[in-house]
């Protein structure tokens, strides 16, 4: 419980109200009914020393359906209470300085996170890395402005006047160059967050239904020696070396005649163009590369399959053309494959320094902040200059939270969950 009444209803269903930050065990009672709830521990925290910034009270009670609806029920009793909307714990904590919206997105993504890679982008999130960096990017912005501001009202006091020309305008253009870059981060940052995209490649009884099926571990496409089988994009959802990754299988490439199967081939190329690797797959006794893959700007891997049935020649000719042999009937070569996929993921998405845009509104509040600098470097008045800078200075102040964003706080907190 969050708010003004908080410290009454611990009161009035577990009794004396126990000292700040020590957890006491008391007998809850509905004050309606007086019957007996559960067994339970309470915690209190003051008003400026909790989560929410607000008085905050806990029940920390036994977790059968019957004694939390239990407990819900004498809290209806109590009056004055209501059940959380999404997000509004966090969303309090933010309205009360306890954290910004960078940080409340942070706690967003920890919560929905499936894998290491999400939980450790999250945490960093979630610990101001990238409210660090957009608040010394506002503040440089701000002291260029206010050296603006000097040369129009000091023009005559010495060493004040070319000020703008001299001093801001030089770290103004760097600024610019630093945000493009982070802008250009964007893609690593949705990948983290929403998962890379493989994408299956390869002619009719390559192989492909029964890799994604070896490496999903599960029956998610059909195999069939029959040609043709796989006519849509079928998907699955993997933690591969940490990372979230969907797999996608696609129909054979072949010259199709069915105008079916022909709009699936269409949506194979189509998925790979904007994929972040391909594996083109194909059988070890006739392995062919195609040349339309060596002109895609998407990594290709070539993957000779069904190594369980070729013989040591086939073997011979298609190691001098491929990344990995393997059979999914017997494994062989699958635990190197996974292996090298994982090392590929980390290298593309790790990085040096984790991504400075977690959002598309990160982006796109960054975007009008750089499009606002290069509007204050071709400003001949400085007056116009000083503008365009208080601009840029909101646009990147509307990331944290630093100026008025009522119009992005339901967007930020309709993704968490009821009592978050």
């Amino acid at each position: 419980m969050s708010g003004p009444r908080a410290d009454a209803a611990l009161e009035a269903i577990a009794g004396k109200l126990p000292p700040y930050r020590q957890a006491s065990l008391r007998s809850l009672v509905d004050p309606e009914r007086g019957e007996a709830i559960d067994e339970a521990l309470v915690l209190r925290f003051a008003p400026g020393a909790s989560a929410t910034g607000e008085s905050v009270a806990e029940f920390h009670v036994h977790g059968g359906r019957a004694v939390v609806e239990a407990l819900f029920a004498a809290l209806d009793a109590v009056g004055g209470l209501r059940p959380a909307e999404r997000g509004e714990f966090t969303r309090r904590a933010f309205l009360s300085g306890r954290l910004d919206l960078t940080e409340a997105e942070g706690i967003a993504d920890l919560v929905a996170a499936e894998t290491e890679a999400q939980r450790r982008f999250a945490l960093g999130q979630m610990g101001g890395s990238i409210r660090v960096q957009y608040e010394f990017w506002r503040e440089r912005i701000i002291r260029a402005r206010g050296l603006i501001e000097a040369e129009i009202d000091f023009s005559d006091e010495e060493g004040v006047t070319g000020a703008w020309s001299d001093r801001a305008r030089l770290d103004v253009r760097g600024l610019a160059v630093e945000m493009q870059s982070a802008m250009a981060d964007l893609r690593r940052a949705d990948r983290i967050r929403e998962g890379a995209e493989v994408v299956i490649l390869g002619a009719v009884n390559a192989g492909k239904s029964s890799l994604i099926n070896a490496l999903a571990r599960r029956d998610v496409a059909i195999v069939s020696p029959e040609a043709g089988t796989t006519r849509d994009l079928i998907e699955a959802v993997l933690d591969i070396g940490g990372y979230r990754v969907t797999l996608v299988d696609t129909a054979g490439l072949r010259d199709a005649e069915g105008s079916v199967e022909r709009e699936g081939i269409r949506r194979a190329r189509a998925r790979a163009d904007g994929a972040d690797l391909v594996l083109w797959l194909s059988d070890s006794r006739e392995s062919v590369y195609p040349d339309e893959l060596l002109e895609r700007r998407v990594p290709v891997w070539h993957v000779a399959t069904k190594a369980d049935i070729a013989d040591e020649g086939d073997l011979q000719c298609v190691e001098q053309i491929s990344r990995h042999i393997i059979s999914t009937v017997t494994g062989e070569g699958m635990d190197a494959l996974l292996s090298d996929l994982g090392a590929f993921l980390d290298s593309t998405l790790r990085g040096r320094e984790p991504p400075l845009i977690a959002r598309a509104r990160h982006r796109s509040a960054l975007a009008e902040a750089v499009a606002a600098l290069d509007k204050a470097l071709a400003a001949e008045a400085p007056e116009l200059a000083a503008e365009h800078l208080r601009i840029a200075a909101d646009r990147v102040g509307t990331v944290t939270g630093r100026v008025s964003v009522e119009d992005v706080l339901d967007v930020v907190f309709r993704e968490f969950c009821i009592g978050k």
